[in-house]
């Protein structure tokens, strides 16, 4: 069975003015961008991080920014995104330019480091944002849900009982969506342990998305 995607909506209420937005894709990034929503739980502060525009053929979830993209400000400017970048088969000219490959995390902002990595992305930012921005990338033929909170978001009940699972489950899902581990240099080990990954899931990715990006 083929996941379809989620059902989206049009506007979105900038955060903290109740001001409708139902413009342009520039009017909608300029509210995420000055959202202040979880500024009290952000121990470094807010800083959304994303990328869209709105001749995206390909969409990229992941979780939430580090501490160098919150740095930065360039989404996967980072040891993950190289990893991500080189999983399918692309450098930064295409993987940077909004016209043709959307970055919007679960979590737009940095969240800070628990006692054992970053924490999850806040659980206020995808509710707030996630379906405004869909419904102003009507293009996307393929999405890269990099993680288990963007598997959950957008898989819903297709998702199956483990991550694992999901990603040898990947070919159910495709060519719509395309679940993948978090190309952090955390998960080399497991990434290893499950060979599968590198000989069967992403040769097919790298095919999909030159597809597209070759159109």
């Amino acid at each position: 069975m083929t996941a379809q995607p989620p059902s989206i909506s049009t506007t979105a209420t900038a955060p903290g003015t109740g001001t409708l937005v139902d413009g342009t894709l520039a009017d909608l990034l300029q509210a995420v961008r000055a959202c202040r929503v979880c500024a009290a739980h952000l121990p470094h502060g807010p800083r959304p991080v994303l990328q869209a525009g709105a001749g995206a053929r390909i969409l990229i979830v992941g979780q939430a920014p580090g501490a160098r993209v919150h740095a930065n400000g360039v989404p996967w400017a980072d040891a993950s995104g190289d990893r991500l970048r080189a999983w399918m088969g692309v450098d930064e000219t295409p993987f940077h330019d909004p016209e043709r490959i959307a970055l919007i995390p679960m979590g737009l902002c940095y969240p800070g480091r628990g006692a054992s990595g970053d924490l999850p992305p806040r659980p206020e930012c995808a509710p707030l944002w996630m379906d405004a921005l869909l419904a102003k990338l009507p293009r996307i033929e393929l999405t890269l849900l990099v993680g288990l909170h963007a598997q959950r978001r957008f898989l819903g009940k297709l998702r199956q009982r483990t991550l694992t699972d999901t990603l040898r489950s990947w070919q159910h899902y495709a060519p719509t969506f395309f679940p993948l581990p978090h190309p952090s240099p955390r998960n080399t080990p497991w990434i290893q342990a499950h060979p599968w990954i590198e000989h069967d899931l992403l040769p097919a990715l790298r095919l999909r998305v030159h597809a597209l990006l070759e159109r």
